[in-house]
């Protein structure tokens, strides 16, 4: 196990080595992950972790992917998406074309359930998503479109309280254990690998949606990235971050108005 003086040493090594900068990261949070990394891949000391990461390449994903966190689920907070379908997919109606940009996609759940409400409220066939995550496991994944039934049952329950129309068994296919999203869904959405630490403006997009993200960086971070939506969305576009996160203390704060407090969405006003 490592502590927290021995996490520069290894922020550095990455970035050096890979190109991955996670000198902003909230420490508490690279250290309980890394140290995870560290019980499940039986590594024992900060020598062996060094030597690991530099000899064996191979075996970076699976650090990559125990770093940044990717937990998601079909319709999570269906208070969230109720009120996406209550105050910002009503306005976006009157656009022509719509881009939204999921930032932090994880396996693509939530992009799935975008796409899924879009369509039942006949606007998918004018909408691009662009789902984007760092880690090229997640976005391949995210790619296949394949889930296990175990938790079905809780999506289902997501997809109703949140609006759904439909029955959610509607939009996979099953053979009894997995189920795979329907491919006329995936037609509108591009699963890209983007780093939001290094990486610039995506695309202008009217909704941009990176929730439970901004929490595992620290302020500094927090407030580039911000920016970079705020420049990734024209007048009047929107961003729906976590309910644990704000715009609050960022330098964007001002440029933004509140459209739900609860579920912390945000329209764009100068």
């Amino acid at each position: 196990m490592i502590e927290f003086n021995d996490l520069k040493e290894i922020v550095f090594l990455v970035e050096k080595q890979y190109g991955y900068d996670f000198s902003d990261y909230s420490r508490a949070s690279m250290l309980r992950r890394i140290n995870r990394f560290m019980e499940i891949s039986n590594i024992g000391s900060i020598v062996d972790l060094k030597y690991e990461l530099i000899n064996n390449s191979g075996n970076f994903n699976t650090f990559l992917n125990e770093i940044v966190v990717n937990v998601s689920e079909f319709f999570r907070d269906p208070s969230f998406f109720k009120s996406l379908i209550t105050n910002v997919f009503p306005y976006l109606e009157s656009y022509p074309k719509i881009n939204i940009w999921s930032a932090g996609c994880s396996f693509g759940e939530e992009t799935y359930s975008l796409a899924i409400l879009l369509k039942e409220l006949d606007l998918l066939h004018k909408s691009r998503l662009y789902a984007t995550d760092i880690s090229s496991n997640a976005i391949e994944k995210s790619k296949k479109g394949i889930y296990s039934n175990k938790s079905f049952k809780e999506y289902s329950n997501n997809y109703f309280s949140c609006g759904g129309k439909e029955s959610l068994n509607e939009y996979f296919i099953s053979d009894g254990k997995k189920s795979i999203i329907n491919s006329d869904l995936k037609k509108e959405i591009l699963f890209t690998r983007h780093n939001l630490v290094a990486d610039g403006v995506f695309k202008e997009c009217q909704l941009i949606l990176c929730r439970n993200v901004l929490i595992y960086f620290n302020e500094d971070l927090q407030d580039k990235v911000l920016n970079l939506f705020y420049n990734s969305l024209p007048i009047h576009g929107f961003l729906a971050l976590g309910n644990k996160e704000s715009l609050r203390f960022s330098s964007v704060f001002d440029k933004f108005k509140e459209i739900d407090s609860t579920e912390k969405i945000y329209q764009k006003i100068k």
